[in-house]
């Protein structure tokens, strides 16, 4: 039987991407991603809780992420997990597990000017304009829940 390996977030940006361009001038970026959760606890109090996330991604949708995306940007992203591991100059093992996104949502408000914008890995930066992709109309009405 085959497994799955399906990863769906929606969060803030923690800091600008770190875009990196590897050997054949691929580029990569990188980036936390901040997810809360908020519930009431057993005495009715509002509780939140955030879940810190690494994203990556690559080429066209690196570039995409440096032109558009900023720290605070809210967005869906869908991807797979990936545990990377090495060894630091101790000898130490280490490791990092990471969304590796292949889909990509804009869900800032519109008057940035860059809300609902759909990108998937077989997107160029290049080809990117607002009028290739319809915007999202009301950012809750399309969230999976």
């Amino acid at each position: 039987m085959r497994g799955v390996n399906r990863v769906m977030l929606i969060g803030n940006l923690g800091k600008d991407p770190d875009v990196q361009y590897l050997e054949g001038n691929i580029a990569v970026a990188k980036f936390p991603l901040a997810t809360t959760e908020t519930y009431k606890d057993r005495t009715g109090k509002l509780v939140s809780q955030t879940e810190w996330h690494t994203v990556v991604l690559w080429r066209g949708l690196a570039e995409l992420a440096q032109k558009y995306l900023h720290k605070g940007s809210l967005i869906y992203v869908e991807g797979r997990l990936r545990t990377r591991s090495w060894e630091d100059k101790e000898g130490n093992k280490k490791f990092a597990t990471e969304i590796v996104g292949d889909n990509l949502i804009m869900l800032d408000k519109r008057g940035d000017g860059h809300g609902g914008h759909v990108a998937s890995g077989a997107d160029s930066a290049e080809g990117f304009s607002s009028e290739d992709v319809p915007p999202i109309a009301d950012t809750n009405e399309n969230l999976p829940f």
